[in-house]
């Protein structure tokens, strides 16, 4: 087991990395305040994980309640917010309760948001269950809900106690699910750590095959990135905490206009990161060749690199509702080099139009 530390001040908290956490109450009664605990997860995981997250609370003598939600990107919504809160208020907690959420993403974000709103805001844990959500959304407090015209516009910043990254549950996850939590792993390379990237263009066809050593690396290190900007930004005032969206602004878009569920996250990024090397290819910052090693190692994780058919205006009018502009204008991530990204809101409008209607002749002349 690895551990490493979200340096927040007194928000501070520990990642735990490795095999078969679930078991271990070290793991996770220290972080529990009260003695109410509300299990937070969806019809697929919870069959495979809940009763044993639930005997290590019942054995710490904690009063365990449940809500199980709907699988999926789809209902991550207000009226699925509520099975929550229905839980919470049937078991008559209080706010010394703590939610615990097991599950990939959309559950992580929905039981963050609970906590947050929950008579003002009680504590919570995060157990991610797929790669995307423990190298990326267990991590730095974004929790939320989507919206019919636009993802993850409601929510709240709220900091877990503890992320407790189990990467044995991985081998359950289906390839696609998988290769999706490879997008975010690849972006931190992209962002801010090229030996990183280097590291995963040698090793890729090892955590293909899910190579224990070479994920627990994997997820340690885009872990470690995630911490640091976190730590220097925790609520986006200065851009820094920006550059973790790269290829987000052209993904959200993507997830929001062919309907959410239909792209799982991770492969809205993914193309969406192609697309941000193609505009940066345009904008003279990175080479053709730069866009070419992009694609590649995209392809080799087993992720799309071409977008769905959906037009310049559409794509435009999607990503005009995003959470990092500001007075109208579209700031977008891009990348000045490999392992440097940038937040601009300069981009020239006829060379992202360009980049909106290349589809899958992406970074070519």
């Amino acid at each position: 087991m690895q551990k490493l530390e979200v340096q927040l001040g007194e928000r501070s908290y520990p990642i735990f990395i490795g095999e078969s956490l679930l078991d271990r109450p070290e793991c996770l009664l220290p972080y529990i305040r009260g003695r109410q605990v509300l299990l937070v997860s969806n019809e697929t995981v919870a069959p495979l994980y809940a009763e044993r997250v639930r005997k290590v609370l019942a054995d710490g003598g904690l009063t365990v309640a449940e809500a199980i939600l709907p699988d999926g990107e789809a209902y991550k919504d207000w009226q699925h917010l509520n099975l929550i809160f229905d839980a919470l208020l049937a078991a008559r907690f209080s706010r010394k309760a703590t939610l615990v959420a097991l599950g990939g993403g959309v559950v992580g974000d929905m039981t963050g948001f609970a906590a947050a709103c929950y008579q003002r805001g009680v504590d919570f844990i995060q157990i991610p269950t797929t790669l995307l959500a423990q190298v990326d959304s267990s991590v730095g407090g974004k929790t939320g809900i989507n919206h019919p015209l636009g993802k993850n516009m409601i929510g709240a910043f709220m900091q877990p106690r503890v992320v407790l990254a189990d990467t044995t549950v991985l081998r359950s996850l289906p390839d696609r699910e998988y290769s999706a939590g490879l997008a975010e792993v690849i972006k931190y390379g992209l962002i801010r750590d090229l030996p990183f990237l280097e590291w995963l263009e040698r090793h890729m066809d090892g955590l293909m095959a899910r190579d224990p050593a070479l994920l627990a690396e994997a997820i340690l290190r885009s872990c470690r990135n995630k911490a640091e900007v976190v730590a220097a930004d925790e609520l986006e005032q200065n851009d820094l905490r920006a550059l973790l969206n790269l290829g987000h602004t052209f993904g959200h878009a993507i997830e929001t206009a062919m309907g959410y569920g239909s792209w799982l996250h991770g492969e809205a990024v993914a193309t969406g990161m192609l697309m941000a090397a193609d505009l940066s290819w345009r904008e003279n910052w990175i080479s053709h060749q730069d866009v070419a090693r992009i694609r590649t190692i995209l392809v080799r994780s087993g992720l799309p690199v071409v977008p769905p058919p959906v037009s310049p205006d559409e794509f435009l009018r999607h990503m005009a509702v995003d959470k990092k502009n500001i007075d109208g204008r579209l700031r977008l991530v891009l990348l000045r080099q490999l392992g440097r990204a940038v937040v601009t809101d300069e981009a020239d409008r006829g060379r992202l139009v360009a980049t909106l209607m290349a589809g899958e002749h992406l970074g070519q002349a």
